[in-house]
């Protein structure tokens, strides 16, 4: 090979290299934009229900490392890895409840092996009788259970109280209301209620009840309690009262209500026809 040729190979091959190198580079902005579409996509999906002692979701997000160490450490396999197919960040750990709800351990075996706190210990502390702090189970916020009651048949008058008997916090977490049945006269509605302040988002009762698709369903407390915002204030509660004191007004007020007073007074409009 002459030395023209070796020359020209050189020039050939640097240029086969750089075309490669930009193909790849390409490749990898492309796939970026796709994964980045992906994880906004699957951040928007809300309807997810994470382990006890999950912190806030976008900073669960954050934190969660996808390592998997508390779906091993569940003994019901209660907790699944999610994957790209089920519109969920890859690798988070989450439960479906009417499939396999979560059963309440009592040592809760799941959070202390996370190793970044996405899973906290400290939101399920409770005072024990010696006074130390310990992990209570039922400490657990990771949903709200809430009762559709055009499908739940206990508002339809059949007796029917699964959900209420399945609740492992019977009698405190979900209660029965009976109600006279006008209808009939002789009989009463067992009507299921909820109660917020002390429901962990299990999910048993929604895996306990009898319709094809549940009447009880639990969702993230973000979807199921909603959100008032801060211009309602309870007066008759001195500690949300205290939230007034950090309000800022952008507004200005005007004491000049001249303007007002004339608008009031003016009754030229009063007898025109």
């Amino acid at each position: 090979m002459s030395e023209e040729e070796k020359i020209k190979l050189k020039a050939t091959s640097r240029k086969d290299a750089l075309k490669t190198m930009f193909m790849g580079a390409g490749y990898l902005a492309f796939g970026g934009m796709v994964w980045g579409g992906y994880v906004n996509d699957v951040k928007a999906e809300e309807f997810v229900l994470r382990p006890p002692g999950a912190i806030a979701e976008n900073n669960f997000l954050k934190a969660c490392i996808k390592c998997g160490l508390c779906v091993e450490a569940c003994p019901y396999d209660t907790l699944k890895l999610s994957t790209p197919e089920d519109n969920k960040v890859t690798g988070t750990p989450y439960f479906e409840a009417r499939e396999t709800p979560c059963y309440m351990c009592t040592d809760i075996p799941c959070v202390p092996v996370c190793p970044t706190d996405a899973l906290d210990q400290k939101l399920l502390f409770a005072l024990a009788e010696d006074n130390s702090q310990k992990m209570d189970v039922n400490k657990s916020k990771m949903g709200l259970a809430v009762v559709n009651k055009e499908s739940c048949i206990a508002f339809w008058g059949i007796q029917c109280d699964a959900c209420y008997r399945a609740c492992p916090l019977l009698d405190e977490a979900i209660t029965i209301e009976y109600e006279k049945n006008e209808r009939t006269g002789k009989h009463a509605f067992l009507k299921p209620v909820v109660n917020a302040e002390i429901c962990t988002g299990c999910g048993i009762c929604e895996h306990a009840c009898v319709t094809e698709i549940p009447a009880i369903k639990v969702l993230p407390l973000s979807i199921a309690t909603g959100k008032v915002g801060d211009h309602y204030i309870k007066g008759w509660d001195k500690d949300d009262e205290q939230r007034l004191n950090n309000v800022n007004s952008d507004f200005e007020v005007d004491d000049d209500n001249s303007g007002a007073i004339d608008y009031l007074n003016d009754t030229d409009d009063l007898f025109n026809d």
